[in-house]
């Protein structure tokens, strides 16, 4: 059954976070005086991702948007590095950062060519609003959103991917997640979906991202660019 949709990750799959955070947190935090390595300023906030949906996912939390959780592990790595001056409107400021995101180069080409074949939307542990904001500071445009939003919970529950296909209007079989993460990829595989595998060696810092797909996939592609290239011709 030809491919009709396709969904996609956001962070880091189509969006450099480490280096916007980092250096948004320079910007807004530097001027009160402090200091620190600011890419692992943007680790350490990103490490607290994972525990924190899990909490959501294993039921020990009421589902939350991804603003929240931000917020809460903002506060949390604020707090370990001992920096209680950081006021509320900073801490809301900075946590809007994930809205602000910076585009991979080879994005916003990619983006319009896939377009012309394909219905395209995120599926992203991202909600709505967030993947509004990033769609128009980085000058996509979405078919529609679907994502952990919609589904009330986080990747990889298999929900979260059947019911952004159905969303669509596609079966799974006709809808390909594209992502820079195996686990992501192997999580839609499961759930009936096609896979994508895109490589973002860099995304946890110079050559700390996936190069390679450690799980089956469909495609690969060396970049968002290369692949949309390989579906389009």
């Amino acid at each position: 059954m030809a491919i009709q949709a396709l969904v996609f990750d956001v962070f880091g799959t189509l969006v450099d976070w480490r280096n916007s955070i980092a250096k948004e947190a320079q910007t807004l935090l530097s001027p009160l005086g402090l200091t620190t390595d600011w890419h692992s300023f943007a680790d350490a906030w990103r490490n607290e991702y994972q525990p924190a949906m899990e909490k959501i996912r294993s039921g020990q939390r009421a589902f939350c948007d991804l603003d929240q959780l931000h917020l809460d592990n903002l506060e949390l790595v604020l707090t370990r590095l001992g920096w209680h001056q950081v006021d509320q409107g900073t801490k809301v400021h900075l946590n809007r950062a994930w809205h602000r995101l910076a585009a991979w180069p080879d994005v916003s080409e990619a983006m319009k060519l896939l377009r012309s074949r394909f219905i395209l939307a995120p599926c992203s542990n991202g909600h709505i609003a967030l993947m509004v904001q990033l769609a128009r500071t980085n000058d996509w445009h979405w078919d529609a959103i679907a994502g952990a939003e919609l589904a009330g919970d986080y990747k990889p529950q298999p929900k979260v991917y059947l019911r952004s296909a159905a969303a669509l209007g596609f079966r799974p079989e006709e809808t390909m997640m594209v992502a820079a993460h195996s686990s992501d990829l192997e999580a839609a595989a499961h759930a009936g979906l096609k896979t994508a595998f895109i490589a973002r060696p860099d995304e946890y810092g110079p050559g700390l991202g996936e190069s390679v797909p450690t799980t089956p996939v469909d495609w690969v592609g060396e970049n968002l660019l290369d692949l949309a290239k390989k579906l389009t011709t």
